[in-house]
């Protein structure tokens, strides 16, 4: 049995995740949570957020983020991807600033226009 907190919503319901029962999800106070607890210990995902350096705008950083969820185990290739990345003002929300990632079909995209 293995304890998590589900954290996709803020009331933080604790679950628990028995794998020898088919990782059967108790504690959740809705389908969000048994899908977040069986997704945690089979497949963990996880949308990185972080920032780039930016040329030409008033300030030096560009807040960027995954567009959506990449597996766990590539965090750390990730962020070092990110800290190579920069960009140029001007960007628009939304604008894909790395695509395909790790072969994963997950893009770096910004998150405020500058």
């Amino acid at each position: 049995m293995t304890n998590l907190i589900c954290i996709t919503c803020p009331k933080g319901c604790h679950l628990t995740v028995d794998e020898e029962n088919d990782y059967k999800v108790t504690g959740n106070g809705c389908p969000r949570g048994a899908e977040y607890g069986r997704n945690e210990l089979l497949h963990p995902v996880r949308v990185i957020t972080s920032t780039v350096r930016i040329d030409g705008a008033a300030v030096a950083r560009l807040p960027v983020k995954t567009d959506r969820p990449l597996p766990k185990e590539k965090m750390f290739d990730c962020m070092q991807l990110i800290n190579g990345l920069s960009a140029k003002s001007p960007v628009k929300v939304g604008q894909v600033l790395a695509s395909n990632i790790l072969g994963t079909d997950v893009n770096i995209v910004a998150t405020k226009s500058l």
